[in-house]
């Protein structure tokens, strides 16, 4: 695809080794200005130290970033998301696709904020992120130039990236003892995912130590914990009786979910771009909320109410997925999701034990359970002869059937 002609480009830089070469790759091949933003969404490592790989890379203090976006990325993105009840094929809390978005919202605000007429990602061409960011960029400023360096250079293996930076002075320095890891990982207060190395053949189990936040639930511990966490307006509010804001929430979450070995999953996942690929997450703090919110709506939702949002969940989990959370049908169904959510409010309780979320109680103010019409003691409330005409009225279309057989 021919190169345009740029003058100032966003890059979404993490300082690691490869957004620091497309930085320094932006500079030389497109001769432009470049923008560094760098977004803490609480992926557990210090984001401060990118500040300086930018300076010492020439780039002008003003143009260099640093937002800390874990609040808005828990309220704004992951809840509304959880509102959802949202897995994908069965399995993923989509920790990493759900960052997207606001990654690409903010590359674009910062374009519009320093008159950059380009955005750039680190995004290989294989992966689903490419999509994500690109699919944000676009939707949010269609006239925006997006540059994607995987797509573009001859830079395709480990080797020639590290040729790259030994030949341009490019700090490639280890991280520090305990963070280092071989394989492709992404993290933020939601999730951590792995893959590569023995995670690209299906068919292994992965090492116990690929595991960095979570206990093993075998080492968990051998006495359970409960917790209660309150909902209002289907998010969660509180826990322990304690109101937290939404990224304290999660954190918190996460602690009580890696100390119990709650989280981790093993998938082979379908890409949007058409491969298949295998992956391991964990998801502590998600995966105890997800129970949680299902365990509030089951007393607070209307039955057709409830079975509609679970006939739209796995559309509306592609659609985060495949990276259209700025499209209007993603945006639609999200207020159809939030409407059903005014009620859901109330106090789950939950037991922790060795990799289990174990619901053990729910009330609300607003439940719709009715022990006086399902008790199996005497009642006054419900005749069940009345049960018989409304069976043969459904039965009517099979014994009509059933003749013709």
């Amino acid at each position: 695809m021919k190169k345009r002609e740029v003058k100032k480009a966003v890059l979404a830089y993490s300082g690691g080794l490869d957004t620091s070469i497309i930085l320094k790759w932006l500079q030389d091949e497109y001769n432009c200005e470049v923008v560094t933003f760098t977004a803490d969404l609480g992926q557990g490592e210090e984001v401060e130290p990118a500040r300086q790989k930018a300076l010492d890379m020439g780039i002008k203090p003003e143009n260099i970033f640093i937002l800390d976006l874990k609040e808005e990325f828990v309220k704004d993105f992951v809840f509304p998301m959880f509102r959802a009840n949202t897995i994908y094929e069965g399995e993923y809390l989509l920790g990493t696709s759900i960052a997207r978005p606001l990654i690409a919202k903010k590359q674009i605000e910062i374009a519009n904020q320093t008159g950059a007429d380009a955005v750039s990602h680190g995004a290989t061409g294989k992966g689903n992120d490419q999509v994500r960011f690109e699919l944000g960029y676009l939707g949010l400023n269609g006239d925006i130039t997006v540059i994607a360096p995987w797509r573009e250079w001859d830079l395709n293996s480990r080797e020639k990236l590290l040729a790259y930076a030994e030949q341009h002075g490019i700090d490639i320095a280890k991280k520090k003892q305990g963070q280092e890891s071989p394989y492709s990982m992404d993290a933020n207060l939601l999730h951590i995912s792995y893959e590569g190395l023995v995670l690209e053949d299906p068919s292994k189990e992965p090492d116990e130590a690929m595991w960095l936040w979570t206990n093993s639930p075998e080492n968990a511990p051998d006495k359970a914990e409960y917790i209660s966490i309150e909902y209002k307006n289907g998010d969660p509010i509180a826990i322990n009786g304690k109101e937290m804001s939404p990224a304290t929430i999660l954190a918190t979450l996460n602690e009580y979910g890696n100390k119990h070995g709650i989280g981790r999953i093993d998938i082979v996942e379908n890409r949007y771009v058409g491969m298949k690929a295998r992956g391991c997450y964990e998801t502590p703090g998600g995966t105890i909320m997800l129970k949680a919110h299902r365990a509030i709506e089951s007393i607070t939702l209307d039955r057709e109410e409830a079975h509609l949002k679970d006939e739209l969940m796995p559309k509306y989990a592609s659609l985060i997925y495949n990276g259209y959370w700025w499209s209007p049908e993603r945006e639609m169904l999200q207020a159809l999701i939030d409407k059903t959510q005014e009620d859901v409010e109330g106090t789950v309780r939950l037991k922790l034990y060795k990799g289990n979320v174990m619901v053990v109680g729910r009330e609300s103010k607003k439940s719709l359970f009715s022990e006086a019409h399902s008790t199996f003691e005497e009642d006054d409330v419900y005749d069940q002869s009345d049960a018989e005409g409304f069976i043969k009225l459904n039965a009517l279309r099979l014994m009509i059937a059933g003749k013709k057989r």
